[in-house]
């Protein structure tokens, strides 16, 4: 069956899928990067404040990885919801419990009003936020590369990714503003509020646009074509145990990618960016302003590689720019030994722009055709929160520990990059190339 023949779509309608798409990417990301710098900024001052700071510091980020955790299960419930009940249904969930949950953050009193009950409310909080961000991606992803034509899949599904960008560069932009225009005193006391009052904003903003959002034509002929297959199971005509069994080696693959990326995000946006300060003694704003230089970039960077995964296939397309962030890997840390900022800028904006958002352009195309209708939204959440959770989660970790075992020296940033990189590469080279796959069918390509 053709998806084209299947049905037509409006591009009005495409248009509501895409922004509404965009709107929940970008306060997924938004409320990471709030959260991010909050916990690394003021959180342990304000929350955990009878600890030492080194402490302090660590049980902010704590509450940072309690989210994490909640993600994977967010990932499975609501990735189930989005099977059973529809793309519709579930992204009007994960935006709202993001979206309060996050706002809810400005309102929580501090420890020297409640006491123990303030990182406790922090926390709850934390997790909600978290379950609904674990398919919120996913499932954003899933509904926007369902509603396009096999021609522009990738163009117009790689749109989803500019949300990731607009959130960042948005957080990054508040956080600089606050405390640029506040004294340290007036942000500790009411400041840190602002940014998750934003949440908001947004939040409204996306819900809005899913209000007038249609369900995802694949959703519709999905029930017809699970009707059809029960009907020729009841007849005798396909016993169940002649059923392809497919999905094993999707999910490897799925998970293979995802990690490659994830593990270059959480070294090249979160880790260097310590070791910029920490370990090269260059001023903090040289990360900073690399990271929003790098997200305004994106903007080209991501619709470009979306445009040429059509053109190309993804397959080479993740294979070539996987192995061309390998190959970086060394000249990029060199540049960065330089400490010139304007060399040392340049340089994380290659990396961001090829190891990082290069290969999201890919990602939620790619892993949406790994996988067929039946269970679509559960995989591709799940193969994105557990590769994430153990890259991203564990990544800068094992990154930090290990240059400050060889005293400051770049090279194990080099090797993780590497590994990573490989990762998303051999990913793509054991995987059957799916572009323009017709996604109404059931079973998974592998």
């Amino acid at each position: 069956m053709s998806q084209q023949a299947s049905y037509q779509i409006k591009t009005s309608e495409l248009v509501k899928v895409v922004a509404s798409g965009w709107l929940g990417t970008a306060m997924e990301f938004m409320d990471f990067q709030l959260y991010s710098l909050a916990a690394a900024i003021v959180f342990n001052e304000i929350f955990f404040p009878e600890s030492d700071p080194a402490m302090g510091l660590i049980m902010a980020m704590g509450t940072y990885g309690a989210g994490y955790v909640a993600r994977l299960v967010g990932a499975f419930v609501f990735g189930h919801v989005g099977d059973k009940m529809g793309r519709r249904t579930v992204l009007f969930v994960t935006i709202t419990l993001m979206g309060l949950a996050s706002t809810l953050i400005g309102f929580l009193p501090t420890y020297s009003e409640v006491g123990i009950w303030a990182p406790a409310g922090l926390v709850a909080l934390r997790i909600i936020q978290g379950l609904g961000a674990g398919a919120e991606i996913s499932g954003a992803g899933v509904m926007v590369t369902e509603f396009c034509e096999t021609k522009t899949r990738g163009l117009v599904g790689s749109l989803v990714g500019l949300g990731t960008s607009s959130g960042t560069l948005l957080a990054n932009l508040i956080w600089t503003i606050i405390l640029t225009m506040l004294t340290k005193e007036e942000v500790l006391l009411w400041g840190w509020r602002i940014p998750f009052y934003a949440s908001f904003v947004v939040m409204i903003a996306a819900v809005l646009i899913r209000m007038f959002v249609h369900e995802s034509p694949v959703m519709a002929e999905k029930k017809k074509l699970l009707e059809a297959e029960r009907e020729k199971q009841l007849a005798g005509d396909v016993p169940v145990e002649q059923q392809p069994k497919k999905g094993r080696k999707s999910f490897i693959v799925a998970l293979a990618l995802r990690f490659g990326q994830a593990g270059n995000s959480g070294l090249m946006q979160t880790y260097l960016a310590g070791f910029i300060v920490t370990v090269l003694a260059m001023e903090k704003t040289v990360a900073t302003e690399a990271n929003i230089i790098s997200s305004c970039i994106s903007f080209f960077t991501i619709p470009f590689v979306g445009w040429l995964g059509d053109k190309f296939g993804r397959r080479k397309m993740y294979m070539f720019l996987s192995l061309a962030t390998a190959i970086y890997a060394v000249p990029m840390m060199l540049l960065f030994e330089t400490k010139d900022p304007v060399i040392l800028t340049i340089a994380m904006v290659i990396g961001l722009n090829v190891g990082v958002q290069g290969l999201f352009a890919l990602e939620n195309v790619v892993l949406t055709e790994l996988f067929g209708a039946r269970h679509r939204v559960t995989m591709v959440s799940l193969a994105k929160e557990i590769a994430g959770l153990v890259a991203t989660g564990f990544g800068p970790i094992i990154a930090a520990a290990a240059v400050t075992a060889m005293t400051g020296s770049w090279v194990p940033l080099a090797i993780m990059t590497i590994l990573f990189s490989m990762s998303s590469f051999f990913g793509a080279y054991f995987a059957e190339d799916t572009t323009g796959r017709d996604l109404n069918e059931l079973d998974d390509a592998m």
